[in-house]
């Protein structure tokens, strides 16, 4: 048997301006998340090149001198020496700019006598940890010889290729249309006169702009497809419904970071098979799953598409669906990633997702996860008590420990337990076809019988139990 090609990864490098107002904390997680989602499109990120500005330049998004950095990086020439301070980012740059100048330049240099100048070790792509603009993207390209891809684009780029169901697939080709739809518009203004489709004497006449027959287009499309989500949106909550209508049930919705590990709480917690990956954004579609073991009332867990910085605000448009189940849900299950020492950026930007969606006030449960990533035994105890303090009520765990999950259910059926109430029934003889109904709609925790029939005590959702009476009282039993 022949053995399957090697796919070798496409090479990029990240680049990044850091302006005054961002924290070089807030700034280094923001590139670590861009690494991260680059990891995730299958990119081989060889170098990231920084640079501290007080604005973005408006022609290519990076300054001259980073400019050439990059290309001499990218083709592989070496290095003249370290590059200066670009004007544009004023005088009396402070040494630590500098130093930050030196190192990068130095690494640039190093890096391209690893490359040798080979076609194949030479980046493919750059990507830019901002949204930029038509232009600067091109005049980007043009400068440093590779293409530009902004982070709205890479994410975009993550959404397409996970997307797997139909619902999933039409909201991210709007997010896609709708983010080319401008740049279109900047594209065509970008081109000029050729960039009109020319009818009549001198081109002049009742042609039509080529890029507004573009903008027809995804307009056309973009209503399509709504009408195709509104039907899958009507399918949902009929699925919804007939959920809502079934005996005991509560739902449950994980949510949290992008990678913070739902996926794998899920499988735990219920026992299915559902995706797993150390990869931002592996889960988009949203899976319902029963948790396990099943008890009263029957709970239904939900994993949904992770939050993260940034987030194209179209793709929170268009994920509103699916990020409904969060809103629906009875408890949300906020995973948090333990190992992480930005976790509570992580935080903050869930929260600010879930008040967009309307869920702010959806009861939660706060779960910090991959406590057994953050080192030895000593690290993960200190860890933990430092968390434990700062949130009292939370859970700090780790989805791979046995004993950790059985600890989650506990505290999930416990939320859903102070619902419950206690009542007695008592079931003819005549009536035990509805033993089997009883059994699996409450929690019998006691059972007599005498010759008119059994008498349970049990604990159950009000409704549920009202019903049993309710169908008792047709045997004519008082």
């Amino acid at each position: 048997m022949s053995k399957e090609p090697k796919i070798t990864p496409q090479r990029a490098v990240v680049a990044a301006v850091q302006l005054p107002r961002v924290s070089d904390a807030e700034f280094e997680a923001s590139l670590a998340e861009l690494r991260e989602l680059a990891k995730t499109l299958g990119f081989e990120v060889l170098a990231t090149f920084v640079q501290k500005r007080a604005s973005f330049d408006s022609t290519a998004y990076l300054g001259s001198g980073k400019r050439e950095e990059m290309r001499r990086f990218v083709q592989g020439e070496p290095a003249d020496g370290p590059q200066e301070a670009p004007a544009a980012a004023g005088r009396g740059v402070k040494s630590s700019d500098r130093r930050i100048a030196r190192h990068g330049a130095v690494a640039a240099r190093e890096a391209a006598k690893a490359l040798s100048g080979t076609d194949n070790s030479r980046a493919a792509f750059v990507l830019v940890d901002h949204e930029i603009s038509p232009s600067q993207a091109r005049n980007l390209e043009n400068e440093i010889g590779c293409q530009v891809m902004d982070r709205t684009t890479v994410i975009l780029e993550i959404f397409h290729r996970h997307a797997r169901s139909n619902a999933a697939r039409a909201q991210v080709e709007i997010a896609r249309l709708r983010y080319l739809a401008p740049r279109l518009r900047e594209a065509a203004k970008l081109a000029g006169p050729q960039g009109r489709q020319r009818s009549g004497v001198g081109g002049r006449g009742a042609g039509e702009a080529a890029g507004e027959a573009d903008r027809a287009k995804i307009r056309d499309r973009i209503a399509e497809l709504k009408r195709e989500i509104t039907a899958f949106d009507l399918e949902r909550r009929t699925q919804v419904a007939r959920r809502q209508e079934s005996q005991g049930l509560e739902r449950v919705a994980l949510i949290g970071y992008t990678n913070a590990g739902k996926s794998t709480l899920m499988r735990a917690l219920t026992g299915s098979e559902v995706l797993v990956a150390d990869k931002l954004f592996a889960t988009l579609d949203t899976t319902v799953r029963a948790l396990a073991p099943e008890g009263v009332p029957r709970v239904l867990v939900s994993d949904t598409v992770g939050f993260i910085k940034n987030l194209p605000h179209d793709l929170v448009a268009s994920f509103k669906s699916t990020l409904e189940e969060a809103a629906e849900a009875s408890l949300l299950v906020h995973v948090i990633d333990a190992s992480d020492p930005g976790f509570e950026r992580q935080i903050e930007v869930t929260e600010k997702v879930l008040a967009e969606i309307d869920a702010g006030k959806v009861p939660r449960l706060l779960v910090f996860n991959k406590i057994d990533r953050v080192g030895d035994a000593d690290a993960q105890l200190e860890r933990a008590k430092a968390l434990r303090a700062q949130f009292p009520k939370c859970l700090v765990m780790s989805a791979m420990d046995k004993e950790d999950i059985a600890r989650l259910q506990k505290a999930i059926r416990a939320f859903f337990g102070r619902r419950l109430v206690k009542a007695e029934l008592f079931l003819p003889w005549a009536a035990q076809q509805l033993r089997g109904e009883l059994f699996a709609s409450c929690e019998v925790l006691d059972e007599r019988a005498d010759s008119e029939g059994a008498f349970f005590r049990v604990r159950g959702v009000r409704k549920d139990i009202e019903d049993l009476r309710e169908r008792i009282l047709r045997f004519g039993v008082p």
